[in-house]
């Protein structure tokens, strides 16, 4: 199984980048924006992978006006989670003369031409939340402790359901991210060593035989592009098949937000109404819409990644990068692309339940009072 991260507990912002403020609305702009301050800092080149997702659209506006802030140019481009428009974008980026590339990919796997053309034209390389694969030229790696977040979703369960006190059997049913994405296998993995255990002893049943023996098994649990439809129609077709005769499922490992938003419909579309029998639903982005859902009893939990805290460090990477000063990283064993070992800066994430959505998730800026009706 993966190995365990240690959780960092702070995350030092740098002097000379401005105060942040929160971004936690979804941006409306054009697929392309740039700008300057014109302190002259370069261009740097942000590429996201869609803006199907709230949390890409947060990140992408966050980290642009940070940099924009400190003086640099910006090329933020949106993919639609499509592999070769997100080529095309970073070329584009390369032919403008960026200084930095900030890569959230869609596909960890598919870049290694264009970012050999990066390397070529000594373009330094940031991969954003998602490993890049297979290529020498990623220089650097910004994320949060993947696998601590589906350890912390596995033990939620595991409290919950009072599983160390030998409380059981329950009817679980797994859910994993896309196989294209790198950290999905991370998200399971640390959910499943929580899990696992219980699993073999019996005290967790798995209904519609998914069943996971091997660290790369997560894959037949995977949900492509992470769309909540498509988790929805994978829930649907699993109670429809498994949970007859009465039969109700007690807990759902969800890895990511929009995935437990499908779930949740699911679950509603069944007849299953909030209250002592709704079954346990984890998450993880601490979407608007999924925050929601907590406050009304229909998903458990999130494990929030304060993305504006990742887009801080970042930033601070880049100033680094440009002025040729040592660039901060606090982890270089974990995370081998196959070609490297990528130098890495890995953040805590945090667990949401309902009753303290307005501690962490407003008393901290990253949402307003109003939209949650507090």
């Amino acid at each position: 199984m993966s190995k365990k991260f240690r959780v960092l507990a702070s995350v030092a912002l740098a002097a000379s980048l401005a105060a942040t403020s929160a971004c936690s609305s979804t941006r409306d702009a054009e697929e392309s924006t740039s700008g300057s301050s014109g302190s002259g800092g370069g261009l740097v080149g942000i590429a996201m992978p869609t803006r199907s997702l709230e949390r890409w659209n947060n990140d992408g506006a966050h980290l642009d006006d940070l940099l924009k802030k400190a003086g640099y140019t910006t090329s933020l481009q949106f993919a639609d989670n499509k592999v070769d428009q997100q080529i095309t974008q970073i070329e584009n980026m390369i032919n403008q003369n960026a200084k930095v590339l900030v890569v959230a990919s869609i596909d960890g796997t598919a870049l290694s031409p264009v970012l050999e053309k990066a390397a070529n034209a000594k373009i330094k390389v940031i991969a954003y939340d998602r490993l890049i694969n297979g290529t020498p030229n990623v220089d650097y790696y910004a994320t949060f402790d993947n696998y601590l977040v589906g350890k912390l979703q596995g033990e939620f369960i595991e409290e919950k359901l009072g599983l160390k006190d030998g409380k059981g059997p329950f009817n679980l049913e797994p859910f994993a991210g896309s196989s294209d994405d790198n950290n999905a296998k991370f998200f399971f993995n640390g959910a499943w060593d929580v899990l696992k255990p219980y699993v073999e002893s019996g005290k967790l049943v798995i209904p519609s035989g998914k069943k996971i023996a091997g660290e790369e098994d997560w894959k037949t649990v995977s949900i492509t592009g992470w769309k909540s439809e498509t988790a929805q129609a994978e829930m649907d077709n699993r109670l429809n098949s498994f949970y007859t005769g009465g039969k109700k499922v007690n807990v759902v490992l969800s890895p990511n937000d929009s995935l437990a938003l499908g779930i949740a419909q699911s679950l509603d579309s069944k007849g299953y109404k909030p209250g002592a029998d709704y079954p346990i639903l984890t998450g993880q982005d601490a979407d608007l819409a999924n925050v929601k859902n907590i406050q009304a009893d229909k998903q458990s939990m999130t494990v929030w990644k304060d993305t504006r805290t990742l887009g801080d460090q970042v930033a601070k990477m880049i100033d680094a990068i440009v002025k040729g000063t040592t660039v901060e990283v606090n982890d270089e064993k974990t995370y081998n692309n196959g070609n490297k070992v990528v130098p890495s800066y890995l953040l805590p994430p945090v667990v949401v339940v309902k009753d303290d959505i307005k501690a962490k998730l407003v008393d901290s800026g990253f949402y307003t009072a109003d939209k949650l009706g507090l």
